[in-house]
């Protein structure tokens, strides 16, 4: 088995054709979802245009395979092609619904993050529990992003690498715009307040796509304080 020293020895690999497969290797070993930065640095400082050329040759070149090479929030790693998932499924997954507040809560983060606690309940008008919060990070889709620079330094928050692996999202520029989700039937007509309020989020931002999400849990009691 080929160890770091070894590849260091052995120099940067400079053809493509040496580049890919450096790097079909190292994203098959990896425990982790790697940045072009890192993979760069593990084939020895390999050019990063190189790397990315490689990266979107291989991903070409898996498209149609058993596995494939996609790219999470600039974070690349091989994953099962969705059709054949059924295949390594061993036991019936549990899903797990989240309440309409915590639904509220993530979409809000998702369009406006970096956002505090008092920044999400004046666009839902109504207390955040602190439990909300941490449902959503436990799950690993929001996490703390520092501290807004203003009186109190209020806790803000922000989505994760997790979150966009979650849901088959590149990046959030990819989440659908308030019309998708009205011609999919995804938004509640009583809901207004939070369709303006998703509906004031910048250009490049956009609304959560998943079914998991919109619509769960809401038979559950609003989360308050």
């Amino acid at each position: 088995m080929t160890n770091a020293s070894q590849s260091d020895q052995e120099g940067v690999p400079s053809a493509p054709d040496e580049v890919q497969r450096g790097l079909e290797a190292t994203l098959f070993a990896a425990e982790d979802p790697m940045s072009v930065d890192q993979l760069a640095g593990h084939l020895g400082d390999c050019d990063k245009a190189l790397v990315r050329e490689a990266l979107q040759a291989l991903q070409a070149h898996y498209e149609q395979r058993g596995v494939r090479l996609v790219e999470r929030g600039k974070r690349w790693h091989f994953e099962t092609a969705a059709d054949m998932a059924h295949l390594l499924r061993r036991e019936k997954e549990q899903v797990r619904r989240l309440s309409r507040a915590a639904t509220e809560v993530l979409a809000i983060i998702a369009y406006h993050e970096p956002v505090s606690r008092a920044e999400i309940e004046s666009i839902r008008g109504v207390q955040t529990s602190s439990g909300t919060l941490d449902v959503l990070m436990e799950a690993g889709w929001i996490r703390l992003a520092g501290r807004r620079e203003v009186p109190g330094r209020p806790v803000i928050y922000a989505t994760t690498p997790e979150f966009l692996d979650h849901f088959g999202l590149q990046s959030r520029r990819d989440l659908p715009g308030i019309d998708e989700l009205k011609a999919a039937g995804l938004l509640d007509p009583v809901d207004e307040a939070f369709e303006v309020a998703m509906g004031e989020a910048d250009d490049d931002d956009g609304d959560l796509e998943s079914e998991d999400l919109i619509g769960e849990g809401e038979s559950e009691e609003e989360d308050t304080d």
